[in-house]
């Protein structure tokens, strides 16, 4: 149910590597143990003093700090919403958002890894909801998320791979009522209005409160677990397109309002806590072991693991062909003069670039391949570097 327009910044270098990286998902046996070690695993318990903290951006960690989509539009992603305080002893990585009922007055918060190398393997995190604002009127439609996904390249890209681990909505939205969703995506488009192919599953109940979320991801099965029970077991859309990922993600968590239509009065403010977060690469744990395996790294004092090394190495061409954009992106020649970017805007994450349209951004003229909103240059394929300005 996810209604997410932009798409997570993460290292992507080509289409070539996109395609190159897809696997082949034919539901065979789970990787071995052997294989688990081989791909590593990533534990962060979340000690860190700051966003700024640089031991945060060592472990691969970045926050968002723009405007854009999804949720209001013209409302800001602050990277002084994500804060780490003490909860019971142990810090906690904590994602604010607050509205006045305004877009000027609305705040969102994300943190996320900044890298694609998520794939195979089991996903789990400590996850605290919270069902009324800490301070202000409730009604909200805010949004409490845990998610993994990958750059759309273009509409329909059939390589899109997202998975939103939960959704929680305490006050509704999208037309429905209090909800949990775990979505699997096959793919989504923006023109010529919002629309995609995916499987959902709901909950229709109040999780307020600490909740182990785990996520299995092996053999073309992607299946959810929420306190060590089983909430959906995704394979396929409506249509039979498969939803289990083609392409490496990254891993998330934001906080948004999906609209301000809930909103009476003054200004509210909603949180969402994450205690820990695991991954274990192409290997299937149980919730059970997955959240022993995060308490023991806690018991001998460890805050922080990571030997992934993203085992997405094909061992057969991609089930599905990319489509080819309508605009075949060249490589440019490296100019021997500074490019000229006095005419080029600024990037902006919102706006809706077309193939040849060029903008400057970390002082680097850039050119659009095809059709892109959300990408950022220099970080996706859907960008030509055309120099320094």
């Amino acid at each position: 149910m996810s209604r997410r327009i932009r798409t997570t910044t993460a290292a992507l270098t080509s289409v070539a590597t996109v395609a190159a990286t897809a696997l082949i998902l034919s539901g065979g046996a789970d990787a071995s143990t052997t294989a688990a070690a081989d791909c590593g695993v990533l534990f962060d318990d979340f000690h860190y003093a700051s966003p700024t903290d640089s031991a945060f951006s060592g472990a691969g960690w970045t926050t968002r700090n723009d405007v854009g989509s999804p949720g209001v539009a013209g409302a800001r992603w602050l990277t002084s919403n994500v804060t780490f305080p003490t909860v019971n002893g142990d810090r906690v990585a904590q994602l604010a958002a607050s509205t006045d009922g305004s877009a000027a007055g609305t705040t969102h918060s994300e943190m996320y890894q900044n890298q694609l190398r998520f794939l195979d393997g089991t996903y789990a995190s400590r996850v605290r909801f919270t069902d009324a604002p800490d301070s202000g009127t409730d009604g909200d439609h805010v949004n409490e998320t845990y998610f993994t996904i990958s750059p759309l390249r273009y509409d329909r890209d059939p390589l899109y791979s997202e998975l939103d681990f939960s959704e929680y909505l305490p006050n509704g939205g999208w037309g429905g009522p209090t909800a949990d969703y775990q979505t699997s995506w096959y793919t989504y488009w923006n023109n010529p209005s919002w629309d995609g192919l995916r499987t959902s599953t709901a909950q229709n109940r109040s999780f307020a409160g600490w909740h182990d979320i785990v996520t299995q991801v092996s053999g073309g099965h992607v299946k959810y677990f929420i306190d060590g029970v089983q909430t959906a077991d995704h394979t396929t859309d409506a249509q039979g397109d498969p939803v289990y990922p083609r392409t490496p993600m990254s891993i998330n968590y934001n906080m948004w309002f999906i609209d301000t239509a809930g909103h009476t009065s003054g200004n509210s403010v909603y949180t969402e806590q994450v205690d820990w977060t695991y991954y274990a690469g192409d290997q299937v744990v149980s919730p059970a072991d997955a959240v022993a395996r995060a308490g023991s790294y806690r018991t001998a004092g460890t805050s922080h693991v990571d030997t992934v090394n993203g085992c997405t190495t094909p061992t057969s061409p991609p089930p599905t062909t990319p489509t080819t954009p309508t605009t075949v992106p060249t490589t440019p020649t490296t100019p021997s003069q500074p490019a000229d970017c006095s005419t080029a805007p600024e990037w902006d994450w919102g706006t809706v670039y077309l193939g040849g349209q060029r903008v400057k951004h970390n002082a680097h003229l850039w050119q659009a391949n095809w059709w892109t909103q959300g990408s950022e240059p220099g970080l996706t394929a859907q960008w030509a570097d055309l120099g320094h300005c």
